[in-house]
């Protein structure tokens, strides 16, 4: 068989990869030092051999890696150069494909598209069949800052690129294949915010995913701010999380990147770390109980208040001095039902309610309770507070 040799910055390579290891051709990937080291062994793995060039060289330069995979193409006897960059069957193929897909899952319903531009393939092909269908569709196309596309789009200029960290999208020239007039708005991504928002889906939503998608939701995010209900927004999920692992899914490669937001003290935070004698689940008081099995439990735990739940729902609240001031009046009082001397529910605060709530809280209240999905977890009271991590936090 005959060699690939293409300029990728990752999946176009694994996916040539795939086919040629079956079809027992030999692939020459060049990539740029930007380029994850995992996305490297992943097509070393696959039997790819792999030219690494700086990311810094400029654009028709020797070393630049369009110019080397055009290079080595040359001189490489019985070689296929895809260049997937101004191949046609690039946005034709997400003509045939995902743009049918994407109409038909929605069942036609589609206002807004958004997508990332790095060779074009994408949002030219799907822009181009959904404008057919409807050509009141909006494309918005998602640029980190840096890229030229968000100016070429607006003045028809192409302005000298500047470093930025997300791979696979943005370019420093204009690819054939970018399709510009399929494009009705071109949005600006900061790299911090792509891979925060890149982070949050994996942890929020189970959405594992590459840099690129964070700057697809990202623009996605600002397009739906001024929509209403019945629009309905459609982004890429373009790359895998597995990609990543020793780049933005790492924090140590984040803070070195000075990219790492101080952590935000929640409630839910202040109550995960407190102290180790605190019980590790919530103890609580019904109503309907004996007001000596309410204390008996306080005493068991060395808890100085217990909250009162009924149905999951906060109901009241019971503080030790009171309720044994009362029974010292009172010795009858312990086998009342606790609704007989409960007061006051505690404050309720969400889990990612920020520490200047909870101490906002604290000063009228000797405790709050933290609620997780509607669910009652847990209590900080005003000694947890102290103990709460400090440094650069923020609340």
């Amino acid at each position: 068989g005959g060699t690939i040799v293409e300029a990728t910055s990752g999946n176009t390579g694994i996916g040539l990869a795939l086919v040629a290891a079956v079809r027992g051709y030999r692939c020459i990937f060049v990539m740029t030092d930007k380029a994850s080291v995992e996305k490297v062994r992943y097509l070393k793995a696959l039997g790819a051999d792999v030219v690494v060039t700086p990311a810094a060289a400029k654009p028709g330069s020797p070393d630049h890696y369009v110019s080397t995979a055009q290079r080595i193409a040359r001189e490489t006897p019985n070689s296929f150069y895809p260049d997937q960059y101004s191949h046609p069957a690039n946005p034709l193929a997400h003509y045939q494909t995902t743009g049918p897909e994407i109409w038909e899952q929605t069942e036609g319903q589609i206002t807004h598209f958004v997508s990332g531009i790095g060779t074009g393939g994408t949002i030219s092909g799907t822009g181009r069949f959904l404008k057919e269908k409807n050509p009141n569709v909006r494309i918005i196309g998602a640029d980190p800052y840096g890229s030229i596309f968000k100016t070429y789009k607006e003045t028809g200029r192409v302005i000298e690129a500047t470093p930025y960290l997300v791979e696979g999208i943005g370019q420093q020239t204009l690819p054939e294949n970018v399709q510009i007039k399929y494009v009705d708005e071109v949005i600006n991504v900061t790299d911090r915010e792509s891979f925060d928002l890149s982070r949050q889906l994996g942890r929020v939503e189970g959405i594992f995913c590459g840099g690129s998608t964070g700057t697809n939701v990202a623009a996605a995010l600002r397009v739906a701010r001024d929509l209403d209900e019945t629009a309905v927004i459609v982004f890429i999920v373009c790359d895998t999380g597995e990609h990543y692992l020793t780049k933005f899914h790492s924090d140590e490669w984040m803070k070195e990147k000075r990219l790492l937001e101080p952590q935000k003290i929640t409630a839910g935070l202040i109550h995960e770390t407190k102290g180790q004698n605190s019980p590790r689940t919530l103890i609580t008081a019904t109503p309907s109980e004996r007001v000596a099995d309410a204390l008996s439990k306080m005493n068991e735990y060395d808890l100085t208040q217990l909250p009162v739940i009924e149905d999951g729902r906060s109901v009241g609240s019971l503080r030790e001095n009171r309720v044994l001031a009362k029974v010292l009046g009172n010795r009858e009082l312990l086998e009342a039902p606790v609704h007989e001397v409960m007061e006051a529910s505690f404050p309720v605060l969400d889990v990612d309610a920020g520490s200047a709530e909870v101490i906002h809280q604290l000063q009228a209240s000797p405790a709050v309770l933290v609620e997780e999905y509607g669910r009652i977890t847990g209590i900080i009271t005003r000694h947890d507070v102290l103990d709460a991590p400090a440094g650069n936090a923020r609340g």
